[in-house]
Parts: C-alpha cells; structure tokens; sequence
C-alpha cells in the first residue's frame, strides 16, 4: 500500500474520468507503485498545437489529473486536496502519434499542503515534460 490511505485501482482510477477532460484527453492509468502514478496519454489532434506538436497545456492536463488523484489517495475519508498551483517546464517537443507516458512522485507530503513532480516522456524515453504540482489538503464537504 505504501504511503497510499485509500485503495483503488486503475480501472475505478479511469472510470472517475468519464464525461471529464482526463476521459475526453484519453488519459489511462498504467500502474499504481508503492510511492507513484505511471499514466499514458496519446498525442493527436486533441492534444496538438498548429505546430502538429504536443500542446504545453495537454502536459499539463496530464500531470494536474495524476498529481490531484494521487494527492487524495494519500488523505483519510474525511480530507480532499484541492490544486493552489500547478508548473510545467517544457524541454523536449512530441510530434502526433506518439504516446507520452508520465511517472507522478511526491516531493512533499504535509498536514496542510502537498508537492507531487510529474515527469512525462516521450516514447523514446526522452523528457519531454516536468511539472510540479501543490494542493491544500482540506476538510472534504458534503
């Protein structure tokens, strides 16, 4: 289990996304580890910019999604994190019809806040993407 505190798995992971930008983005779970999220995403039209390469914000969408859900699968029933920033530093393009695979880690785990990394690469291996994302850990409503 890890430093998860629900349990889940990548199909219930990917049924929440249903109807919601990570479902219309085609975004799958691969694995669940000890301490990570490992996601998939293709690049194609809905992801591209004019440039027929991957769009900063898809990358983003994709690193948000993994770090939010991960953040919550750390948290007691009675608590919900909720994004306060999000960052991504773009080094390396990917061209349509490729699949980035992104590894979300925790580089914080505190009482209040939360910092989980997001690295995505490119079907090569290459880093095409790092991103850092910080949620408020809260008291969950309704």
């Amino acid at each position: 289990m890890g430093i998860w505190k629900r349990s889940t798995d990548p199909a219930e992971m990917e049924a929440r996304f249903a109807g919601s930008l990570p479902g219309l983005f085609g975004i799958r779970i691969l694995e669940i580890g000890e301490d990570f999220i490992r996601a998939a995403m293709p690049v194609d039209e809905r992801h591209a910019q004019p440039f027929g390469i991957l769009h900063g914000g898809a990358s983003v969408v994709l690193a948000e999604t993994i770090g939010s859900m991960a953040s919550n699968l750390t948290l007691p029933p009675d608590r919900q994190a909720v994004g306060l920033e999000v960052n991504a530093n773009h080094v390396s393009s990917v061209p349509k019809g490729e699949t980035v695979t992104a590894t979300c880690r925790p580089l914080h785990l505190g009482r209040t806040t939360q910092v989980w990394q997001t690295e995505i690469h490119r079907a090569d291996g290459r880093l095409a993407c790092v991103s850092r994302l910080t949620t408020a850990v809260v008291e969950k409503r309704g």
